[in-house]
């Protein structure tokens, strides 16, 4: 399925500027340039969804032959109605803050987020591919050529649960994702990975699955009920979010729902082609 760039143009409003601040433009000789794109609520961010970026990184050089050449943060619009979503500003402006120090590769890209209208996730991606691959022309080799840079998305491992679950995700955008881009996943305490890889045999080559040496266990549901429970967040999250929760007053009076923004993206309802 080729990408739906004349979508992502319409979908892209006057003014927006794609960040390229932290974006490395040349690749290593031998290797295929590589761009990570998280997705998901970020309701808030915490340090595993930074965390999953280095770890990816590690995956991608070491077992795949990749050079990742950035990072994005592609945060859900509220448009996506979900309990436990603070206004899509703050969640953007908190993943700034959770990498403006704290990286040289990782940048926040504000497209899905400031959608007044939801995005699904295979367009999400149709947008970095468009972006990098066509507007800039790709990446330059050290021998001088260009290369297309490889965009996948990077998820916490209930995700692939979820494309594997029958009638949750529309088969198009599994067939987008998986097949045209492909996917870096992060393996997760008590999600089951090898019977849900099994049903999804036919992009096993795209799927990329990176072992966690060091278990790290936080979600933005467990910040969200120790805020609602009075309870510190210290140390779950960068301080200067911690800051910021506080100044804006977020989450002091949400409802608590299990939203899976533990890094994966929002799940493709087949109805609606959404839930990216």
């Amino acid at each position: 399925m080729a990408a739906d760039y004349e979508y992502v143009k319409r979908m892209t409003p006057e003014g927006y500027t794609f960040p390229t601040h932290r974006l490395k433009r040349t690749c290593e000789a031998g290797r295929t340039p590589l761009v990570l794109v998280a997705c998901g609520s970020f309701s808030p961010i915490t340090y595993l969804h930074l965390r999953m970026f280095p770890m990816a990184r590690d995956h991608a050089r070491n077992e795949a032959g990749f050079d990742v050449i950035g990072g994005y943060l592609s945060v859900v619009s509220d448009a996506y109605k979900k309990k436990g979503l603070a206004p899509a500003h703050h969640r953007i402006r908190m993943c700034e803050l959770g990498t403006e120090h704290g990286s040289k590769w990782l940048m926040v890209d504000p497209w899905e987020g400031e959608s007044p209208t939801y995005i699904p996730t295979a367009h999400v991606l149709d947008h970095f591919d468009y972006e990098i691959n066509q507007v800039m022309g790709g990446v330059e080799c050290e021998d001088g050529t260009r290369k297309k840079a490889k965009v996948v998305l990077l998820a916490g491992a209930d995700l692939i649960q979820t494309l594997s679950t029958p009638d949750l995700w529309a088969p198009k955008d599994i067939d987008h994702i998986l097949g045209t881009y492909g996917v870096f996943v992060l393996e997760r305490t008590g999600t089951e990975l090898d019977s849900a890889l099994a049903s999804l045999r036919a992009y096993e080559k795209n799927i990329h699955v990176i072992r966690q040496v060091v278990t790290n266990d936080i979600s933005s549901t467990k910040v969200r009920l120790l805020l609602k429970r009075d309870m510190s967040i210290d140390y779950l999250i960068p301080d200067e979010i911690v800051s910021y929760i506080y100044e804006h007053n977020l989450y002091r009076d949400l409802e608590q729902s299990n939203d899976g923004d533990k890094g994966k993206p929002k799940q493709e309802a087949v109805a609606s082609s959404s839930k990216g």
